[in-house]
């Protein structure tokens, strides 16, 4: 059996690794193809150094640019590599530009594909990621899924139940086997921190950081929240340029930081302020209160079964909600199957080479309409077939 396995931007590399280390251990043959959607070394080196992953086989070195022209240019890219290495299988991860653009050479290929983290919807087709996501499962032979809220979206989409497996979630198995190093390293004391100390925040989406008044709105609502209890605020490379000058006492900035120095500044904060989904999940296995600042969030398991409470970007609920929190933050909880196994369980069905069929068509294209409750009242829920798809 020969696997084949896509990472391409930040979130990937703490997915794939979990898998890829299964299935090197169960003797499969591997292929790990890093498309270069991160590059520089903030990114996506110092993931490989410290997940332990082995340079990538093949290097596709696509880098940025708009949403069109770096999902064609890692689509141009693989094609050719695809064609060249031919495995029994290409897994792909996530939600990214590069997720999507292997997906879709590989759909064409005529060589099966894994989509891990499959299911999970915002219905929010503002969001480029939900777009990935619904294109991605559409075109997968194995669905893999993280929880079984995600299971029940692709039930209601029309999905084969051959093709869908629960296997708990690979960003778990990551955590798990690093959390130790992690508070292990002096990340706090190197910043003045101590556990508990602290709020952490992270904001990268484009709803959040590119519209001014957005911003400017979460940028006074942090102000208030570290009036009460300091703020530390790592920058994604696309914040940095929009909120230099404009940050509030009582938040300090930090650059860009690698996984197990984030892992540790998660760890030991007293709330965590995001819009990350990955950040959603891992605070959840950590215990510690979550605050995300969207409107909807594809990680609804987080909300029920975790810590997480997703309060949109108003500036009032925002200070509140974090008032509140502070005051009296959730008890910890943590989903099942999220037990750091999850890689393991996706390996055995991939070596087990049932790929329903090697066919992707749903069993009824026109049952792929959430249910009505399913969306917030701004998002309306909408089809597949109505966009297109």
């Amino acid at each position: 059996m020969h696997v084949l396995f896509v990472a391409g931007a930040r979130p990937n590399f703490m997915k794939v690794a979990p898998v890829l280390a299964a299935a090197v251990e169960r003797g499969a043959a591997t292929t790990l193809v890093h498309t270069g959607q991160h590059y520089d070394a903030a990114m996506s080196g110092v993931f490989f150094d410290e997940l332990g992953l082995r340079a990538p086989d093949h290097f596709l070195d696509v880098g940025s640019g708009s949403h069109a022209g770096q999902t064609a240019g890692v689509m141009t890219a693989f094609e050719p590599l695809l064609a060249a290495v031919r495995p029994d299988v290409v897994v792909v991860v996530g939600d990214v530009n590069s997720t999507l653009a292997c997906a879709l050479v590989t759909a064409k290929s005529g060589i099966p594909l894994a989509h891990v983290e499959a299911g999970l919807r915002s219905r929010d087709w503002a969001m480029p990621e939900e777009v990935n996501r619904v294109v991605v499962d559409r075109v997968s032979d194995l669905l893999f899924v993280t929880s079984p809220d995600a299971a029940g979206n692709l039930r209601r989409e029309g999905y084969r139940p051959d093709q869908t497996h629960l296997v708990g979630n690979v960003m778990v198995d990551t955590l798990l086997a690093n959390i130790e190093r992690a508070r292990a390293r002096p990340t706090l004391p190197r910043l003045g921190l101590h556990t508990g100390g602290y709020g952490l925040v992270t904001l990268h989406r484009p709803a959040n950081v590119d519209d001014p008044d957005v911003l400017a709105g979460l940028l006074g609502a942090l102000g208030k929240v570290a009036e009460q209890c300091p703020l530390v605020f790592p920058l994604h490379p696309r914040t940095r340029a929009r909120v230099e000058g404009r940050l509030p006492a009582g938040v300090t900035t930090l650059p860009p930081a690698g996984y197990l120095d984030f892992l540790a500044l998660q760890a030991g904060a007293r709330v965590v302020l995001t819009d990350s989904g990955g950040v959603q999940e891992e605070t959840t296995v950590l215990g510690v209160p979550c605050l995300t600042l969207r409107d909807t969030t594809e990680r609804a398991i987080t909300v029920t079964e975790g810590t997480n409470q997703v309060i949109g970007t108003d500036p009032e609920r925002v200070v509140a909600v974090a008032t509140e929190v502070l005051a009296r933050p959730p008890r910890p909880r943590r989903p099942a199957l999220w037990d750091g196994r999850a890689g393991e369980r996706i390996v055995e069905i991939l070596l087990a080479g049932d790929y329903g069929g090697h066919g992707r068509r749903p069993t009824d294209i026109t049952a792929r309409t959430a249910p009505p409750n399913a969306a917030p009242a701004s998002v309306p829920p909408r089809s597949v077939a109505a966009r297109g798809r």
